[in-house]
């Protein structure tokens, strides 16, 4: 978790749970407001692949905190 002041997010068009993007370039951290996030599946990575390969379930428990499975 990255705690930002208020004032700073506000100066930045940001706000309190909004989704982010972190980028590194050389030695500093670029973090970036998302507008739309999508859902990456196994299958979308995969679709058009020509190739073998197999998915199988697994459980990871009950999500915890934010995520989305």
């Amino acid at each position: 978790m990255i705690r930002i002041s208020k004032a700073f997010l506000e100066t930045a068009c940001m706000a309190e749970n909004n989704s982010v993007e972190l980028e590194r370039m050389n030695d500093s951290i670029i973090i970036k407001k998302v507008e739309h996030f999508s859902k990456v599946t196994l299958e979308g990575i995969f679709a058009g692949y020509e190739g073998d390969y197999k998915t199988e379930n697994f459980d990871w428990g009950k999500p915890v905190g934010k995520e989305e499975w």
